[in-house]
């Protein structure tokens, strides 16, 4: 493709309102172009790049076993309705109606539609296993769209559902797919790390994320420095300390912490390890039931892991007239002793002695408290977000803390929807069995996203070879210089026979402004061809990753790119 005649409008500054760099650069390189908040237009340049993961993908999934469809991206209400899903999806589930007020939605995922689809074709347990997918457009509407394609409202996905007869064979679909998906993750040149993660509004037992480790990154993720243990810190275990608890050695005192509201001021204050402080948390279900939360006052609490264990969807924190009410104390002074309410508490306090807690009186706390002595805990869970340094639950080694991308999700999910939907089949003696069910996510557009943001330096883009919107860029210097261009022209011409593909700037623009937009664009391979060196005979040619240049005569040029590219889509 000739520069000259494409669509490549790039941009020198960066754009006020792109935070992160793969946004940046997306925008200046003419990849992209917001039309509303979280909804983009896909330019030429950027769609290339979209569909070469789109092709890893196919590819992959071909090879798994899969078969694609595609599903429509409006979706009736009452499937949803079948599923449960229309009142517990929340705002993100865009509805509308038609004409004659039927209620749909914009499917923000599938599998209310599928499942309707098999269970109306797939009668016998012959028909499987099976497993589906389609690459298409969703939509979910983010209360904050930010950072361009990683968090848009309209956004491209590969969405794929495996169907079997029992956990045995949904359990070898999972594994297949999840084998899938790091080669997809590895041929796309990205670094990554499967880790567990939670279910959330999809549903079932158990799942995995695939991250891309990026500093940028939205998802915190902890992994173990001597084994293969990995997990969102939403879904992240710790390994509880050894050993048994301390005696108690400290008599109940009630002290004065005038204005020290926070675990640091009171800490520091009292002058003790924020360890041997304990906060309590006073939050609020969504069945309106309140209770406390007590934490050590170095750690935080994983909401997800609370909801898990109290069976409920969501719990807040009280606002500062409910704390009151309920402690008797302004916020950051309530405490256990005397809470009229049901208090649980992280598993790690059945280890504390002698800790410091909110006295429930402003301005006071108590010191030397002791469980049993002086509080009863109505339960004690894991209920704490997992951090670098933590015990790894599965080994002797510990967790290190990281920033991912998820990029890709899968999930066993059972027979949630085949069960609400009544999808079942005949098994060998006759009897009908609910289909159990695995569903399988890749974020297409956010997978460009990240490899740009894992993948860049102050210059530009510097794009893996797989999936690079183009193999090659040919920069002419001079179009005027009548052996320049026909150089450039025979050298265009052969790669395009060989199958190379290839960008060509034949635009007359200075030299600088071309290799400024070489850069930026991140083309694996750049060819400069044109002054001096053309008249030594040579061309040269530079690597976007690493610099590297080579000076190679014009006979041997076009297949030396040839075999270079061959190699680096064979080493992916």
């Amino acid at each position: 493709m000739r520069l000259s005649q494409y669509l490549l409008p790039t941009v020198k500054e960066t754009p006020a309102d792109a935070e992160i760099a793969s946004h940046q650069l997306m925008l200046r390189a003419g990849m992209i172009r917001r039309i509303a908040a979280g909804i983009y237009t896909y330019l030429p340049f950027g769609l290339r790049a979209v569909r070469k993961v789109e092709q890893i993908v196919r590819e992959e999934m071909d090879r798994a076993g899969a078969l694609e469809l595609l599903m429509p991206m409006v979706i009736p209400a009452e499937l949803w309705q079948e599923s449960g899903r229309w009142q517990q999806y929340g705002r993100e589930l865009l509805r509308l109606k038609d004409r004659k007020d039927a209620e749909f939605c914009l499917g923000p995922t599938h599998e209310e539609v599928i499942t309707d689809v098999v269970r109306g074709t797939v009668k016998s347990y012959r028909q499987l296993p099976l497993n589906l997918y389609q690459i298409q457009g969703k939509f979910r509407d983010e209360i904050r769209p930010r950072f361009g394609l990683m968090r848009g409202r309209e956004f491209i996905m590969k969405d794929a559902y495996s169907f079997d007869l029992d956990s045995a064979g949904a359990d070898s679909a999972y594994e297949r797919m999840y084998r899938a998906y790091q080669r997809i993750f590895k041929r796309c040149g990205l670094q990554f790390r499967a880790v567990e993660a939670d279910t959330g509004n999809i549903g079932g037992s158990s799942s995995h994320e695939f991250m891309v480790l990026a500093a940028s990154g939205e998802d915190a993720i902890v992994s173990c420095d001597s084994c293969d243990y990995a997990a969102n810190v939403e879904k992240a275990q710790v390994r509880l300390p050894a050993g048994p608890r301390p005696a108690a050695t400290q008599a109940l005192e009630l002290v004065a912490t005038p204005g020290r509201k926070t675990v640091e001021e009171v800490a520091a204050f009292l002058g003790i390890e924020l360890q041997h402080l304990v906060k309590t948390l006073l939050l609020q279900t969504d069945s309106g039931e309140r209770l406390a939360v007590l934490l050590r006052g170095d750690h935080s609490l994983n909401t997800i892991k609370l909801c898990r264990l109290l069976g409920c969807q969501q719990v807040q924190l009280l606002d500062e007239s409910e704390v009151q009410q309920l402690s008797g104390a302004p916020a950051g002074f309530a405490g256990p002793l005397g809470l009229a309410c049901r208090i649980i508490a992280d598993r790690e306090l059945s280890l504390l002695a002698d800790f410091v807690v909110g006295a429930n009186q402003a301005d006071h706390h108590y010191r030397g408290v002791n469980l049993e002595r002086d509080l009863q805990i109505g339960a004690f869970a894991d209920l704490r977000q997992a951090q670098a340094g933590d015990g790894c639950p599965r080994c002797a080694g510990h967790l290190q803390a990281w920033r991912g991308i998820e990029v890709g999700h899968v999930f066993k999910l059972g027979t949630k929807y085949s069960e609400a939907l009544g999808a079942t089949v005949l098994n060998a003696e006759g009897r009908e069995e609910p289909l159990v069910m695995g569903c399988y996510g890749i974020g297409i557009g956010r997978t460009v996203a990240s490899a740009i943001e894992q993948n860049h330096d102050e210059n530009g883009i510097i794009f893996p070879m797989p999936i690079a919107p183009y193999q090659v860029l040919i920069v002419l210097l001079n179009p005027k210089e009548d052996a320049a261009r026909e150089a450039a022209q025979q050298l265009y011409d052969q790669l395009l026979q060989a199958g190379v593909e290839v960008l060509f700037d034949d635009r007359d623009e200075r030299p600088g402004s071309k290799f400024k937009d070489a850069d930026l664009l991140g083309i694996p391979l750049r060819v400069t061809v044109g002054g001096r060196s053309l008249k030594e005979g040579v061309i040269e040619v530079q690597a976007r990753a690493d610099g590297q240049q080579w000076r190679l005569t014009q006979a041997e040029t076009a297949d030396w790119l040839c075999c270079q590219v061959r190699q680096a889509l064979a080493e992916s």
